[in-house]
């Protein structure tokens, strides 16, 4: 057992281990009263009218970073809002898996998440089921709402099979809203759970908890599974300090570059 996971106690269920997660993932289980810009991912898919507000709220920051510029390129923001929505389910995913060993619902009606002000990404998420998968091992298993598997094999395959789902019904939504191509939306959801996984790791705070993460990545994402377009694509490389640090090479190009006096990011398949 990894030093990064805190063992439930049989009296444990979803929200607990939800209380325990690192704070700076701001994940809960709950949507606050008070705050109102929080938003179902259940009713983003009902309403895709709202879906293209909130793309073209985006459009109007951009606008407003980049004055220079003579407009905003419809490719930019319609690929961060991919990018953004499937991190919703990605992260509520991993984070559970990485820190209880645990997958919870991932269903549209089971999310939420709130648009920052300012930047209006998702900046909180809120996993509102009670029901989780997990292991033989887990003091919850015995819980009603828990459904056992007999090993962390099977559960990354839970794991991977509800985000394939929900990312089906996203892209089934968002995908008549662009000029995207199929392609691009099923690497940007490849990008987004590869990314969850690693980040869930490096919210631990070190280096032993970011290769857990990365081990994370590679069971989960160990081939490709379409219609995913990869395996995990986390890799070493020698870092400025002659360390070797982690890293990984994108599947889908978030379209900053043509912003002005922006470039490729690292690792855009643009530059491959």
């Amino acid at each position: 057992m990894s030093r990064h996971r805190v063992l439930a106690s049989p009296e444990d269920g979803l929200r607990a281990s939800l209380s325990r997660l690192p704070e700076d993932a701001r994940v809960r289980a709950d949507i606050p009263e008070d705050e109102p810009d929080w938003v179902r991912c259940a009713d983003l898919l009902g309403e895709p009218a709202r879906l293209v507000r909130w793309r073209e709220r985006l459009g109007g920051w951009l606008a407003a970073e980049y004055p220079e510029a003579p407009g905003v390129p419809e490719r930019t923001p319609a690929s961060w809002i991919l990018s953004w929505y499937l991190h919703v389910p990605a992260f509520a995913g991993a984070m559970l898996l990485h820190h209880a060993r645990r997958v919870p619902s991932l269903a549209p009606s089971a999310l939420a998440f709130r648009i920052g002000d300012g930047r209006p990404h998702p900046d909180s998420v809120a996993i509102l089921g009670g029901g989780f998968h997990c292991l033989p091992t887990d003091p919850g298993s015995a819980r009603r709402e828990a459904v056992v598997v007999p090993d962390e094999r099977a559960l990354a395959t839970v794991l991977r099979g509800r985000f394939v789902a929900h990312a089906s019904r996203f892209i089934d939504v968002y995908g008549p809203l662009t000029r995207l191509g199929r392609r691009q939306l099923w690497a940007a959801a490849t990008d987004a759970l590869d990314n969850a996984l690693w980040s869930a790791g490096r919210l631990g705070g070190t280096p032993e908890a970011e290769g857990a993460g990365v081990a994370d990545a590679a069971l989960v994402l160990e081939s490709r599974f379409p219609p995913l377009t990869s395996a995990s694509k986390l890799r070493l490389v020698p870092g400025v300090d002659g360390r070797r640090e982690w890293t990984r090479n994108r599947e889908s190009c978030c379209f900053s570059y043509l912003l002005p006096a922006e470039s490729e990011c690292g690792g855009c398949p643009r530059i491959r």
